[in-house]
């Protein structure tokens, strides 16, 4: 017995000493590999560095440098045998070396360095020294010369040359070093695997000599007892009665538990289970890794050889448990989705149905039980549910797809029905699961938005693109009967106007009514569409000719001219039609909708309330109005704008008080470019304002060069749009302007028309006040042509009144124009407000309006619009004290 236990002392020494000899190599061959990454790593990193210079790579090459000074200096210090165990231990830490190697490799480089192989591994690793200490010499003088500017290809080269030299002469080290380590593990295994061998032999066979008495005696017994044992499927434990813990448990335990079966005995049963083994029933396992299992115990004394204990039967149930609750997790969850759930037989007969069907079709399950699925379901255009569904289902596939459900009460809807199979075993389908869903709301919802995408949401009319789709068809149609079609583009006059004055809400309800009117006089004869803000177009098919579509241009024009009322309102308005026709005018709708908008815009531009056929020359003009849109983008760029001034005169005397600067645009092939036709289009293009900004900057610095050249002190006018006189920054604009010119803001004049005043709503009073603190001065232009208000007459800004030139025309023969002219000038006179009248071309008109009391003129029977050195000419002369006068007035005959 005591050389049995001798021989195994012996060869559990020899096993431990192979295994710290073995991980100390391990350890070896770990260092090695770190070493050689590093010394291939610093290699290539110095290379990349000297190549292209990026610090990153220089951090890179130190980082990898640093590993391998740190391995030698282990080396070096510890062969020396004068070392802190300590600090190397802490710097083959630092080096990736194994941990339980740490110990092991200190003591073979400390007590073996001569060692078989390790002496070779060692001389190796030393004969790298001088070139990795030269790497680190390149690095230096690469980071210098880096540091010092642009390095030259050629040093480049000679230092790459070197590197790759030096990596030649270390990589064949690298590898003999490599070799002799892993030899020398090799060689020492081979050494202690056969000290081990030999140790083993001897216990062995030492064992077997004392074993065979004993084994001859109790294999059968224990054979027998152990193979029932383990075999169990239940885990069984043997328990020490009086003290409760296990003496034995068989591989089910052990599996059980997550433990060996040795380490089960000894231990406490209570431990293990939360429970006396006396008890029985369920009760919780935990294993060894926490996790806890759901068991059911039963126990029971039995006699154990000469010994009284528990046998206790430990049943898992975890996996019945699971099932249970899934099963009533998936009830729960089937009775509460939303969506209705039917279970049906292998031959499509109803067998069960969720809380969710029953609320969709108002059946309950006693109702539905026993019928076809497909019994109250239809495709929705009322056929049957295909076979081919059923073939899909059954060759393993999911069928999904919407049809028409009936519920309980006889009424129909759109469901989306999804169907797919269960099978056993052996594939056959033994149950259907159909899931359905009320689509509903979700077809009602897209039928909306199909119809909020085809209409306009104001109007309730088709819009741009339903019209287009529709206008296609239309030809297609027409071109199949050889008859024809005409399209109407109708544009309201003056709405923008009527919008801004009224509010947009208030141009909404009108759109609305103008829709409606339209719409009324249509139906039944063609389409009604709104494309635009105030644009509408109306579809005639079945006709002629386009010429039948005149008819109906009339009875739109007389509908629409009658009052509107909106609101608190009732507003008066017209519009201007064109009509274009397939196949004379176009050949699709694009074309015919972009030619009969063509024809609108001869008709606003020529006599609006009117409507005109579509000819090619319009085609034309509409090509000059776009071209002629891109060229004004340019004009302010190109300095092709300038300024004529026409003189404002007094009545009485001739004098000239004033002028007005009038704004043209000099075009280089078109020639002069009247306002009429280009600020309409700088307005919708957004250039009004800049266009203002170069009427004032330039009207100012006109009058200084007037001053410097010792011209009398006259008054500026300037037109100013609506858009301008709206923006933050235009009173500002203006201090600056004069600022910068040094002039007088009394010798400015600001004129802007009736509409644009009400367009600036709330703002007005803002500008007006602040107008009047600067000291500029504002005319209301046109007075008595737009939509009035009289209350802005009374703004402190607002000095002058200017009568257009529609009511001085008719003077002094029209008594209505004669009535309406001193019908201004009273008011004016009242109000304290200073008039100027427009267009005076005869001696007549200007005779009436001095008797009425009108106090300035500006016409042709003054002076036409002349530029600024006609302006010169026309004053030099007069020098002297007091205005100018002009020579070509009259003298009164009064």
């Amino acid at each position: 017995m005591y050389a049995l236990a001798a021989v195994i002392g012996l060869t559990l020494a020899l096993t431990w000493g192979a295994l710290q000899i073995q991980v100390a190599l391990a350890g070896f061959l770990n260092g090695e590999s770190v070493w050689s990454k590093a010394q291939k790593q610093a290699v290539i990193d110095l290379d990349a560095y000297a190549a292209d210079g990026r610090a990153g790579d220089l951090d890179n090459f130190r980082r990898n440098y640093a590993v391998l000074g740190a391995d030698r200096w282990v080396r070096d210090v510890t062969a020396s045998g004068h070392y802190d165990y300590a600090q190397v231990a802490a710097v083959l830490s630092h080096g990736n070396t194994i941990p339980a190697a740490i110990r092991g490799v200190i003591f073979i480089l400390h007590h073996f360095p001569d060692a078989p192989y390790v002496g070779d591994a060692l001389r190796a690793w030393r004969s790298t020294d001088a070139a990795i200490a030269e790497l680190g010499t390149i690095a230096g003088e690469l980071q210098r010369a880096y540091a010092g500017g642009a390095v030259s290809g050629a040093e480049v080269a000679r230092q790459r040359a070197r590197i790759h030299a030096l990596n030649s002469y270390i990589e064949p080290r690298a590898k003999l070093f490599s070799q002799a380590i892993a030899l020398g593990a090799t060689w020492m295994g081979w050494v202690l695997f056969a000290c081990v061998s030999v140790a083993a032999c001897l216990a062995s066979l030492v064992w077997l000599l004392l074993a065979r008495r004993i084994l001859a005696r109790i294999r059968g017994t224990e054979e027998r007892y152990q193979l029932l044992f383990d075999s169990a499927a239940d885990a069984i434990v043997m328990i020490d009665e009086g003290s409760e813990r296990i003496l034995d448990a068989n591989r089910a335990a052990a599996q059980l538990t997550g433990s060996g079966a040795a380490a089960l005995i000894g231990e406490s049963f209570s431990h293990l289970l939360g429970m006396s083994p006396k008890q029985e029933g369920p009760g919780v396992l935990r294993d060894v890794r926490g996790r806890q299992r759901a068991v059911e115990t039963q126990s029971s004394l039995v006699h154990w050889g000469d010994r009284v204990v528990r046998q206790a039967i430990i049943r898992d149930v975890t996996e019945r448990m699971q099932l249970e609750q899934e099963r009533r997790i998936g009830a729960e969850a089937l009775a509460s989705i939303a969506e209705g759930v039917i279970i049906a037989d292998a031959g499509r007969r109803v067998v069960s149905a969720n809380a969710a069907h029953n609320a969709i079709t108002g059946f309950d399950g006693d109702g539905l039980r026993g019928r076809r699925i497909d019994e109250t379901r239809c495709l929705p255009d009322g056929s049957s549910l295909p076979a081919s569904l059923w073939q899909i289902v059954a060759a393993g596939g999911n069928w999904q797809g919407e049809v028409r459900s009936c519920r309980r009460d006889g009424t129909s809807y759109p469901e989306r029905l999804s169907i797919s199979a269960l099978r056993d075993e052996q594939g056959r389908v033994q149950h259907y699961v159909a899931v359905i869903t009320d689509i509903s709301t979700t077809k009602a919802n897209q039928q909306r938005l199909e119809y909020l995408a085809a209409h306009d949401p104001l109007t309730g009319l088709v819009n741009r693109v339903e019209f287009e789709r529709s206008c296609a068809r239309a030809i297609a149609a027409a071109a199949r009967d050889r008859s024809a079609l005409a399209v109407l583009f109708v544009d309201l006059d003056a709405f923008k106007v009527v919008n801004d004055s009224y509010s947009h809400a208030i141009g909404d309800l009108l759109l609305s009514e103008v829709a409606e009117r339209i719409r009324r006089l249509v139906e039944g004869r063609g389409l009604v569409g709104r494309i635009g803000g105030d644009e509408f177009t109306v579809l005639l098919g079945g006709l002629e000719s386009r010429e039948q579509a005149g008819l109906l241009a009339r009875q739109l024009l007389t509908v629409l001219s009658e009052p509107l009322p909106v609101g608190d309102y009732e507003i008066v308005l017209s519009a201007s039609i064109g009509i274009a026709g397939y196949p004379l005018d176009g050949g699709n709708p694009t074309a015919l909708i972009a030619n009969a908008d063509a024809a609108m815009y001869l008709a606003k531009t020529e006599e609006r309330n009117a409507f005109r056929f579509y000819t090619p020359m319009m085609q034309a003009d509409a090509r000059k109005r776009l071209a002629l849109v891109t060229e004004l983008r340019q004009a302010l760029a190109r300095d092709e704008f300038r300024l004529v001034f026409q003189p404002s005169v007094e009545l009485r005397s001739g004098r000239i008080l004033a002028v007005e600067a009038l704004l043209r645009w000099q075009h280089p092939q078109r020639g002069e470019i009247h306002p009429a036709e280009f600020i309409p289009m700088a307005e919708k293009l957004g250039l009004i304002r800049h266009i203002d900004e170069w009427v004032l900057r330039t009207a100012c610095a006109q009058m200084r060069r007037w001053d410097a050249v010792g011209l009398p002190s006259i008054r500026m006018a300037i037109n100013v749009s609506a858009t301008s006189y709206g923006y933050p920054s235009f009173v500002n604009d203006i201090r600056q302007a004069l600022e910068a010119m040094q002039l007088a803001p009394q010798r400015l004049l600001l004129e802007v028309t009736e509409s644009a005043i009400l367009r600036l709503g709330e703002d007005t009073e803002k500008t007006m006040n602040a107008l009047h603190a600067l000291g500029v001065g504002v005319a209301i232009d046109d007075f008595g042509t737009g939509y009035s208000s009289m209350a802005y007459l009374k703004l402190p800004a607002i000095a002058y009144l200017k009568i257009d030139q529609s009511f001085v025309a008719g003077l002094p023969d029209n008594a209505n124009d004669a009535a309406i002219v001193e019908a201004m000038l009273a008011l004016s006179k009242s109000l304290g407000l200073c008039p100027i009248a427009e267009g005076i071309e005869t001696t007549a008109q200007h005779e009436f309006l001095l008797r009425a009391g009108c106090v300035e003129g500006q016409g042709y029977l003054y002076s036409r619009p002349m530029p600024p050195e006609d302006v010169v000419r026309l004053l030099r002369p007069q020098l002297r004290p007091g205005p100018a006068k002009l020579q070509l007035v009259p003298p009164s005959k009064s």
